[in-house]
């Protein structure tokens, strides 16, 4: 409850500082443009029918969530991020095979500005092939029926259009707004949804059925239990003690639990899905590539066990490797050995590289399990209770909390430094 009543406080101070001000009202802009963009639909598309077919099809449902709402009605926006999300992905593992890219990771600013133009241009590629898939998806149900070569080209290049668009106001958010863009336009775009999927629960539960109630209840509470061990999770420090010889002062090195934060779940969802889009998408054909495609699509929905194994070692194998990026022993090692300061009882350089190491690798595993079984409990729940249509919501929740307290994070920060400036001039 405390913690509560002082976001609620950080985000009153915030209105009432003018350049967060500001800030707050450019993002919400950028929000509500993005929404516009989500009812601009794509030419040629039966709407009706394509609603029908996302209510059967839970991996549809679930890239819809993380696409901000956009694929629902398949707009101009329709791919959302996830194409831009996979070329990150992409240009992450190039740096660790590609001494070049890893040297220009290590350049600050003009470094990054160079990984970001190229994880654009590989979002180019992308973009076309998942709209190409997402054509032949559609149109094997029917649901489009443009088949001649200029209706497709346009088609594809209109979603890719409004992919690119996407970005450039992501990083909007980033420049002139507040929190991170990616994150705030999928945090958007979930918030957007959630009142049509409680409304879809509550219309379809028959609540004259005790059990049917009683399951909704449970799975309310589970869903506050994960709210608070998301809270928990991400307040969860390791202090590493800290000494300085030549000041004579300690302070400690802080390691959090949750050190990658929101993106190991964004990246794991946009990843877990793409069996089942590739298994939609041949099941159609003749031979084993049908079978391959069948078994694909079967075993990889979202209430499948396989399925929820894979999210499972997603999330975890993600969060090492998203930690492994913001959070460089050896750098740290070297920064406080140039410093003049040292863990107690390890010496400087690589036995302090090595103590850090084992203690991020050990503190990580716990953030990286936590994440993947909240994860996986909105699936598992599902099974439970039979209630289906709050099983995104379930796994937005991972998001949204995770992207409120990063946002609340941010706005103290940007409220200590301008306060500090005021009373420096």
């Amino acid at each position: 409850m405390n913690k509560l009543i002082s976001a609620l406080s950080i985000y009153w101070q915030a209105l009432k500082t003018p350049l967060l001000r500001k800030k707050i009202l450019f993002t919400l802009g950028i929000l509500i443009f993005f929404r516009l963009i989500a009812h601009v639909p794509v030419p040629g598309v039966n709407l009706k029918l394509l609603q029908q077919f996302f209510a059967q099809n839970q991996i549809l449902s679930l890239i819809n969530i993380f696409s901000g709402g956009t694929l629902a009605n398949f707009s101009i926006a329709a791919l959302g991020l996830g194409p831009y999300i996979n070329a990150s992905v992409m240009m992450q593992l190039l740096a660790l095979v590609i001494p070049q890219l890893a040297e220009l990771q290590k350049e600050g600013e003009y470094g990054r500005a160079k990984i970001n133009q190229y994880t654009r241009i590989a979002t180019i590629p992308i973009a076309l092939i998942q709209a190409f898939s997402m054509y032949g998806i559609l149109r094997s149900q029917q649901i489009i029926t443009t088949f001649s070569i200029l209706p497709l080209i346009g088609l594809l290049f209109s979603m890719l259009a409004g992919t690119m668009v996407m970005i450039f106001l992501g990083e909007l958010i980033n420049l002139f707004g507040v929190g991170n863009g990616i994150s705030m336009i999928i945090f958007g775009g979930i918030i957007a949804n959630l009142p049509v999927s409680f409304y879809q629960t509550f219309a379809i539960t028959d609540l004259s059925n005790s059990q049917n109630v009683m399951n909704l209840i449970i799975y309310l509470g589970l869903a506050l239990a994960i709210v608070l061990g998301i809270v928990f999770v991400e307040e969860a420090v390791l202090r590493i003690p800290i000494h300085y010889a030549k000041r004579g002062q300690s302070t400690f090195l802080p390691i959090k639990v949750d050190t990658a934060g929101v993106m190991p779940i964004i990246f794991a969802v946009s990843l877990a899905t793409i069996p089942s889009l590739i298994g939609q998408f041949i099941s159609r054909y003749p031979g084993a590539v049908g079978i391959v495609g069948s078994f694909l699509t079967k075993n990889f929905r979202s209430d499948s066990y396989i399925y929820m194994i894979f999210y499972f070692l997603m999330v975890i194998g993600f969060t090492f490797f998203y930690t492994s990026v913001v959070f460089k022993p050896k750098d740290i090692a070297e920064e406080l050995r140039k410093s003049g300061a040292f863990i107690p009882g390890i010496r400087p350089g690589i036995s302090t590289e090595n103590r850090l190491r084992y203690l991020t690798t050990r503190v990580i595993a716990i953030g990286a399990v936590f994440l993947g079984i909240i994860a996986v409990t909105p699936s598992i729940l599902q099974k439970a209770t039979g209630i289906t249509t709050l099983t995104i919501g379930g796994t937005s929740i991972l998001i949204m909390v995770s992207v409120l307290i990063e946002l609340t994070r941010k706005i103290e920060n940007v409220i200590q430094s301008y306060n500090y400036d005021k009373l420096t001039y």
